[in-house]
């Protein structure tokens, strides 16, 4: 009898750390309720759409909001810039690429290192000042660095990293 209750003991042992290992990983990214807004392809391993992974507003504040206050050169008052930080968004999508492409509406391009993500909290934002960024106003998403809050990232290089009118990223 001990026996048995041995083996059934591990038994649930073996499916609790499974399910435990399980949702940990990847698993398959949902379809869209609402229009996509961003498109994600390259080096990921999670997908919705062939070998793309396609998100919705929705979809992406579901990841966890993230803010900062920063002043840019774009705008002369400080601005509070929200949305999905881009290391959380690698990360959900299983990233594993160095570098990541961002393309705009008008097909301008710009290359950001992996690392700055985590580095300095690069943020993909899609608000600014409480309201979602419009076309007209540098949106859907705007690639934005907290620029007071180290001393490097106010320069060229950085500002250069700065895409807006982004719906496309490419993980490299």
């Amino acid at each position: 009898m001990d026996d048995r209750l041995t083996r059934r003991s591990m038994a649930r042992l073996l499916t609790s750390l499974t399910g435990a290992l399980l949702a940990g990983a990847a698993g398959p990214l949902g379809t869209p309720a609402a229009r996509p807004v961003l498109t994600v392809a390259g080096k990921i391993k999670v997908f919705n759409d062939g070998d793309l992974a396609r998100l919705d507003r929705p979809m992406l504040e579901a990841l966890g909001m993230s803010s900062i206050v920063t002043q840019t050169p774009w705008y002369e008052q400080p601005v509070r810039f929200e949305g999905v930080p881009m290391a959380k968004l690698m990360e959900e999508l299983g990233a594993f690429g160095t570098t990541v492409q961002a393309v705009a509406l008008n097909e301008y391009t710009t290359e950001l290192p992996v690392e700055d993500f985590s580095r300095f909290g690069t943020l993909l934002a899609f608000k600014r000042d409480g309201n979602y960024m419009p076309v007209s106003d540098k949106g859907p998403f705007f690639i934005v660095y907290p620029y007071d809050s180290n001393p490097d990232l106010r320069a060229q290089r950085y500002y250069g990293r700065s895409a807006w009118q982004v719906t496309r990223l490419i993980v490299k």
